[in-house]
């Protein structure tokens, strides 16, 4: 019985961390969105995102990977036109 017991235990912390590095989790004031990552890591699993600009959240580079921008015109912050010139910003300056 002991044995099934820190199997379970064990078995629930493993999926607790897999999921934590699965996702980001943005508060953006009272709301929290969740935004599955790009890559399998624990940076920026969860982000403040309340008094930054749209400028300062697609400048992320983690943020951008998993799709921040898409997450924000969803959101109304920002237009589809808008995503795409930031967007594109970026990626210039990163190439």
């Amino acid at each position: 019985m002991k044995g099934i017991k820190k199997l379970i235990i064990w078995g629930c912390l493993g999926g607790t961390l897999y999921f934590l590095m699965s996702y980001h989790f943005i508060f953006f004031g009272v709301n929290c969105k969740i935004l599955k990552k790009a890559k399998f890591t624990l940076n920026n699993t969860f982000f403040s995102a309340q008094k930054k600009n749209v400028q300062a959240l697609i400048s992320n580079d983690v943020l951008r990977e998993a799709g921040i921008a898409d997450l924000l015109v969803e959101m109304g912050r920002i237009t589809e036109q808008e995503k795409t010139n930031l967007t594109a910003q970026y990626a210039e300056e990163f190439d």
